[in-house]
């Protein structure tokens, strides 16, 4: 977990390429050894092995004299007899005020008020403002702590995973250092979420031999295409960490193999005009995935990171990324701000004059401008904010929930009766509203009711965030409001039907609910009622229905056809059609609307009176429903596909998607780049603010539909994807 004697880190430094003053990093080192004698760790170490830890974590970055003894002497001043002013007599200004920085940033509890909290991270920031060494050193400093956290508690291993998750991990990578960030994390996520933790592992070791194969097999391909580029590349290979695949897995619902980037291969080269050329090569090997080429050479990030990144499919049919760099890119890449003193001169110190820093002065401005405590945190919350949040229970306990989750969403997350029975909630020992967002380090009280007959209410659908709580919601109101949610039900199909013109007949509901293998007209009420069925697709179902319906009457009325001209006009529609119909010639052939058959699918005809045969869907609910019926189990008959022609059908997908203009642009160019006609495009918006987007297509069949579904699914915002008709 480091190293234990000063005999080791002299011989680290002197290892390195770097020039150190050993007689004054000697000094440090006596004076920390000697005011620390008789401490000991948590671990059973002597406590002097901890800054000579946190010196060798910083040797690794090259840091430079007064940092290392900084780091060696970080804990004298506050654990021991020693003053800031004898540091400052002894090694001079530039130590003392990294020491007295270190020494301000003990970060409180996250359960603590939130005006120290506040207070407390202004420290930080106007440590790291007056010398960026302050943050590398706590950086450093908090990294062996975690390191070595399995010596401690298990609340104090909560809670020190927790001030890393909310504020040193997004600190690190804000610096650009990703190496500390993703081992804070990697650690941090075990002692948060051991189980989860741990099935990650289990699925990476699971194929591990074939997954070191692949890598390098994928990096031998690579060489063997770029030995013209001199000096030769480096190309190295990895697998995501732990955490990154966990954040995917649990907090965005992926299944493991839904995550491309889990294995990824990194080309670093001299120039950047290497880079692009290098990124022709990968493309012209590999097939590239859509949507998945990022430039950030020429849109770095916040933190200047610099790459290319695309993801692409090898012959194995595996997904992977591949990352393309500079040499001077990936130094910053891997060890962000302290690649200066690593592999150039280092900075002044101060952050006066470097721009990559403005989001620290931007803080700093926002809290000299804020008009309480309230909000300097929210504007520190809102710029290091994780994709999720951490919350307590009032016993201690620990839960994970998305960015955005309200006290409804972990009240259903502790369990489903607390969810049902909740009649409010403290933050903090203060009442909050039901819409109120979680924060990190909330700790949350959830009120609850002892009435047998108490229950969530409605509008909990809309402010909850989580599928989890929104789906308890739902079954609560299905199984113990049926009369009301039928009432309720009933009143919205009404109301609906009427504002689209449809007759309130009662077996064309008993066929909408038939659709939906709904028993009865009750139960496609209730289920409205709750929200258990969309009553827009009922009703565009119906519509599309009634429409068919009405182009059959209007070609019935038309004036007929000779006998000969009928037969050669249902010869040419079952030609252009490509159906079979066994034991039946000149037949007129029509697709049916209730489940619109394509190329591909299992089919059944069905006998009309006077308009042909209707090719169903095997697994269509009319042909579920009608088969065995006495009255029409004679008019069956087979069918299938004649082969492959030239022919298109109309089929419709049923997407959900979040609220945003951008997901429909997307899905639109998605449909374009496959040179997919687009027939008809209706949308609008749910109850839950999500959008319903029906889009009819032009499409060869089944396969090329399930293509371009699978495209659309892939699409970032588009929650669903369904094709109507499918049962």
């Amino acid at each position: 977990m480091g190293i234990s004697t000063i005999e080791e880190l002299i011989e680290k430094i002197k290892a390195s390429d770097k020039q150190y003053d050993t007689d004054k990093i000697m000094r440090a080192y006596e004076l920390a050894d000697k005011a620390h004698d008789g401490q000991m760790r948590s671990s059973g170490e002597k406590y002097i092995t901890h800054p000579l830890s946190v010196a060798s974590i910083l040797l690794d970055y090259c840091m430079d004299t007064d940092t290392l003894c900084a780091a060696l002497l970080h804990d004298v001043v506050e654990d021991t007899p020693i003053t800031l002013e004898e540091v400052r007599k002894k090694f001079g200004d530039d130590v003392a005020l990294l020491v007295d920085g270190v020494t301000k940033i003990g970060l409180v509890p996250l359960v603590s008020k939130e005006e120290q909290q506040a207070e407390n991270i202004r420290k930080i920031l106007m440590a790291m403002s007056k010398d960026i060494r302050v943050i590398i050193i706590k950086l450093a400093d908090r990294l062996h702590n975690m390191r070595t956290l399995y010596a401690r508690p298990p609340q104090k291993q909560l809670k020190t995973s927790l001030e890393t998750m909310n504020f040193y991990a997004p600190i690190a990578h804000r610096l650009g250092m990703s190496d500390v960030k993703e081992e804070m994390e990697d650690i941090a996520i075990h002692y948060l979420d051991p189980y989860g933790c741990k099935e990650v592992e289990r699925l990476l070791d699971l194929h591990k031999e074939e997954r070191d194969n692949f890598i390098d097999t994928i990096k031998s391909r690579i060489r063997e295409r770029i030995t013209d580029i001199k000096p030769e590349p480096i190309i190295e290979g990895r697998v995501k960490s732990i955490y990154s695949i966990y954040k995917k897995m649990y907090v965005k619902n992926k299944r493991f193999d839904e995550i491309y980037d889990i294995y990824a291969v990194r080309v670093i080269v001299q120039s950047v005009i290497e880079c692009y050329n290098v990124l022709g090569v990968i493309h012209d090997m590999f097939r590239p995935m859509p949507y998945r080429f990022k430039d950030y050479i020429a849109t770095p990030k916040p933190n200047r990171y610099q790459s290319l990144h695309t993801t692409v499919i090898g012959r194995e049919g595996i997904p992977f990324e591949v990352q393309i760099r500079t040499v001077e890119m990936h130094n910053t890449a891997q060890y962000g701000i302290a690649a200066h003193w690593k592999y150039k001169a280092g900075l002044s110190g101060s952050v006066a004059g470097e721009k990559r820093f403005d989001w620290v002065r931007q803080l700093l401005e926002r809290q000299q401008e804020a008009d309480d405590v309230e909000q300097i945190t929210d504007a520190i919350k809102t710029d290091l904010a994780p994709d999720e949040v951490f919350v307590f229970s009032p016993k201690g306990d620990v839960f994970s929930l998305p960015l955005g989750s309200t006290v409804i969403d972990f009240a259903y997350a502790i369990h489903t009766q607390v969810g049902n029975k909740m009649t409010g909630a403290k933050v903090g020992g203060r009442m909050v509203s039901f819409d109120y967002q979680v924060k990190t380090g909330d700790i949350i009280e959830i009120l609850t009711s002892g009435s047998p007959n108490y229950g969530p209410n409605r509008n909990w659908l809309e402010i909850a965030k989580t599928t989890e709580a929104k789906g308890k919601i739902r079954s609560w109101f299905k199984k113990e409001r049926r009369e009301e949610n039928i009432q309720r039900g009933k009143e919205e199909l009404e109301r609906e039907f009427k504002r689209n013109g449809i007759p309130l007949d009662p077996e064309l509901i008993k066929e909408a609910a038939q659709r939906q293998r709904i028993g009865s007209v009750d139960d496609l009420y209730a289920a409205i009622g709750y929200e258990g069925v969309s009553l827009s697709k009922i009703v565009t179902r119906i519509k599309e229905e009634q429409a068919r319906q009405h182009k059959e009457q209007q070609a019935a009325l038309a004036p007929q056809k000779s006998n000969e001209e009928n037969i050669e006009e249902t010869n040419r529609r079952s030609r252009r059609k490509g159906i079979i119909i066994e034991g039946v010639d000149n037949c007129l052939v029509k697709f049916a609307q209730c489940c619109n058959p394509l190329p591909g699918d299992p089919i059944i005809g069905f006998v009309t009176r006077g308009f042909g045969v209707s090719i169903h869907k095997q697994d269509c609910i009319n042909v579920i429903n009608n088969m065995e019926s006495e009255e029409n189990k004679d008019r069956w008959i087979k069918a299938s596909w004649a082969g492959v022609d030239d022919s298109t059908y109309r089929a419709t997908i049923d997407l959900i998607t979040e609220q945003k203009s951008s997901v429909i642009a997307d899905v639109t160019a998605a449909i374009a780049a496959n040179h997919i006609p687009v027939h008809e495009m209706n949308m609008h918006r749910l109850k839950n603010g999500n959008n319903n987007l029906l889009i009819t297509i032009e499409i060869a069949g089944v396969e090329q539909l399930s293509n371009v579904m699978s495209r659309l699914q892939k699409i970032s915002g588009v929650i669903s994807v369904d094709r109507t008709g499918k049962q």
